[in-house]
């Protein structure tokens, strides 16, 4: 079985966006913004493992198109998120009409990478069996936002993770946010909550803070990565799933953390500014890095 560098690890989900001027439906998730995003470098070996019910096969066979190995696992239903909004963006109500069917050690235990990385979108996505297994053939990343929701009846509960305690010690790649952190941790300074992440197991802990940058933290030294200002902000949505891919695609092509941080943080500043996932290339990413440093 040949060894990816790289394998993302997800759903792929159908929302459903409603708004007091309309109602959009499109595909989303973790795997889909990752999957795109990365898919404009040529020089990784990656894989994409999701699973989706029926309606997201074309979804599937568009990502085909574009050259992406993926391998679509059987799925009962898709996630199907339900966003609605009020005159207030801030006003969000979410549901989840339908959920599909969580990862098992089984299904994945033929894949091999250097690098899994996690997509959960909700809590029983992957159980702590897969974290432990897949521990023993690559580094595990993992973006804790999904560990924190929980589905009761269609509705969204925030909850803490489960079994963090024992699954961090798995863990080598970590992306939270400030609230995120937050409710991991107990702890509001981010460097404190960093230092707890990595006392728990984690090697390399990656918080992001909005327009303040991304904090990162490898148990020896705090890197603080900029964030560089978008020309015009047009679309935050997939923008951590983009940084986070960023990462660690550099990572493994071998660049140091601050190296791949400034990546990261440059790809998530080019997909901000327009809608959908992040559509550029290296050069634009590298041009993106120079401009803000030269004004700094």
């Amino acid at each position: 079985m040949k060894k990816h560098q790289l394998c993302c690890i997800g759903h792929i989900t159908l929302d459903k966006v409603v708004t007091p001027l309309n109602t959009v439906y499109m595909p989303g998730g973790t795997a889909f913004y990752c999957s795109h995003a990365i898919r404009h470098f040529n020089d990784i070996d990656y894989a994409l493992i999701t699973a989706v019910g029926a309606t997201e096969i074309k979804v599937v066979e568009e990502l085909r198109e574009t050259g992406i190995n993926v391998t679509a696992l059987p799925s009962k239903h898709s996630v199907y998120f339900e966003n609605i909004y009020g005159e207030n963006p801030d006003d969000r109500t979410q549901r989840v009409l339908t959920k599909a069917d969580p990862f098992t050690a089984s299904q994945l235990r033929e894949i091999e990478a250097e690098i899994y990385h996690l997509g959960s979108l909700l809590a029983d996505d992957f159980s702590l069996e897969v974290i432990k297994e897949l521990s023993q053939k690559g580094l595990i990343a993992v973006d804790s936002q999904g560990y924190l929701r929980e589905v009761r009846d269609t509705h969204v509960y925030p909850v803490d993770w489960t079994d963090k305690r024992e699954a961090l010690q798995y863990i080598h790649f970590l992306k939270v946010n400030e609230h995120e952190m937050e409710v991991l941790t107990g702890l509001s300074d981010p460097h404190e909550a960093a230092r707890k992440l990595h006392e728990w197991g984690v090697k390399e802990v990656l918080v992001t803070l909005g327009s303040m940058g991304s904090l990162i933290f490898d148990g020896k030294d705090f890197y603080r990565i900029p964030a560089y200002k978008p020309q015009q902000v047009v679309d935050a949505t997939g923008c951590g799933d983009t940084y986070t891919i960023g990462y660690l695609y550099r990572r493994v092509s071998g660049a140091s953390i601050e190296e791949a941080g400034r990546f990261a943080a440059a790809m998530s500043t080019l997909k901000i500014e327009k809608s959908g996932p992040f559509c550029g290339n290296k050069e634009d990413v590298l041009q993106c890095m120079k401009t803000a440093e030269q004004m700094f």
